[in-house]
């Protein structure tokens, strides 16, 4: 275990532009080489997720996928390169992350979230990053995070639009989780996949570096949190808009008579 005054050399030259930081310093830098942040997928929003984690120096990372790197993936998902077309998403990640920064431990869980498998696996973390493209997922995601307590930064993107949030329904009010925003996922078909009605290969980078913006302020307790609020971006026309999340007191999961007591409605 680092103490504050335990960095090597190459750690000090490493972080230096995090160190002078008055906000972050040696004890935030500290702070993240000890923590352990669970990113969900490998894809367009993990890839630079990953990265930009790993190159902060957050000392444990795990990533969760079952996918293989498919030619298809390049496009966005810039951690992955023609060398790797084939192999499992989570292993050519930990090679790039390994490569960028030894000081990482990367745990690759090559599997898919399940309702039996996600309160162990979110467990070991204190944070939770969802990259994922599918609203099960999310879903699954959100509910895991609220009974296991740990806070949950989610993105997504399609086409041209991204969002951001971050969900910490487990501290009480006035917190809200994911089902206070959206109670239900929409009918099937109704909003396409990616692959279904494309994106934007450097959405996927902007999105991704502004949620791992967002993991690291949580993890140092920096700023104002996107807990309650829902950051949208059409880069299209190039504009933010911050919107207010409220907390729904009729909320099956957070609310005041819940309704969902554990995993088993997914």
């Amino acid at each position: 275990m680092l103490g504050a005054m335990d960095f090597t050399d190459a750690q000090l030259h490493r972080y230096s532009r995090h160190i002078v930081l008055p906000e972050v310093g040696g004890i935030g830098q500290e702070r993240l080489l000890r923590s352990k942040v669970l990113v969900v997928g490998a894809g367009g929003l993990g890839a630079p997720l990953l990265l930009y984690l790993a190159a902060a120096g957050v000392g444990t990372i795990g990533v969760i996928d079952d996918d293989t790197v498919d030619l298809s993936n390049l496009q966005r998902q810039v951690i992955h390169d023609e060398s790797s077309l084939g192999q499992p998403k989570v292993e050519s990640a930990a090679a790039r992350i390994h490569a960028l920064n030894p000081d990482v431990r990367v745990e690759a869980h090559r599997t898919r979230l399940t309702r039996d498998n996600a309160l162990e696996l979110i467990g070991r973390y204190d944070l939770v990053a969802d990259g994922s493209d599918n609203f099960a997922t999310r879903f699954l995601l959100n509910d895991a995070c609220f009974f296991a307590r740990k806070p949950l930064v989610s993105a997504a993107i399609l086409r041209f639009d991204g969002q951001l949030s971050c969900f910490k329904a487990h501290l009480g009010p006035p917190h809200p989780c994911y089902r206070c925003l959206f109670p239900e996922p929409p009918p099937k078909g109704m909003v396409p996949s990616c692959s279904e009605g494309g994106v934007l290969g450097a959405l996927a980078g902007f999105v991704g570096s502004l949620q791992a913006t967002e993991v690291l302020k949580e993890l140092l307790g920096l700023g104002e949190s996107l807990s309650g609020s829902l950051l949208l971006m059409d880069t299209l026309h190039a504009s933010f808009q911050r919107i207010g999340v409220k907390r729904d007191p009729d909320c099956p999961l957070c609310g005041d008579h819940p309704t969902i007591h554990d995993l088993s409605a997914h």
